[in-house]
């Protein structure tokens, strides 16, 4: 009695061990294809980073700030961050009462003000213009002086149509 108790309890823990060895196996398959579809999503999101910093290198190549033979003409200012300074007093034109006075349209349905600068080089700047409900773009040429001003003159202009 006391050896077929044991023999049950031998088959038993025999048992035990085969579906552990049998269920471990199934797991490590598991983890190991989860695994590999992690590493695969890594590989498209360092691809997707590496595409997306190439587009902001892109983006930068005309700017102010990454053109050093343009920030040589403001040196002798000692400006620390001359492009700011320069779409800060392009900014401040949008304080006029009325439309911005750089804008040759008149507001639809407000006035127009410019809410985007981009600061090309040591001449030119490219914004956006808008009212609310109709935008434009400008090409404005500037003069940073010795005084610390800026000459605004607007060299192109568009506005866009609706499409409704």
């Amino acid at each position: 009695m006391k050896s077929k108790i044991f023999l049950y309890l031998f088959i038993f823990v025999s048992l035990i061990c085969l579906y552990l060895f049998v269920s471990n196996g199934n797991m490590v398959k598991v983890k190991d294809a989860r695994i590999d579809k992690l590493e695969g999503q890594i590989e498209q999101l360092r691809d997707s980073v590496r595409d997306t910093q190439l587009k902001v290198l892109e983006m930068q190549y005309f700017s102010l700030e990454n053109n050093d033979d343009a920030l040589a003409y403001y040196d002798h200012l000692e400006l620390e961050d001359p492009s700011r300074y320069i779409a800060d007093k392009l900014l401040e034109t949008n304080e006029s009462k009325g439309d911005n006075p750089l804008v040759p349209y008149e507001g639809m349905d407000s006035d127009f003000k410019i809410n985007k600068i981009k600061v090309l080089n040591h001449k030119w700047i490219l914004t956006d213009f808008s009212d609310g409900k109709y935008w434009g773009e400008l090409l404005i040429k500037y003069e940073l002086k010795d005084d610390l001003s800026v000459d605004f003159t607007m060299l192109d202009h568009l506005l866009y149509t609706r499409s409704e």
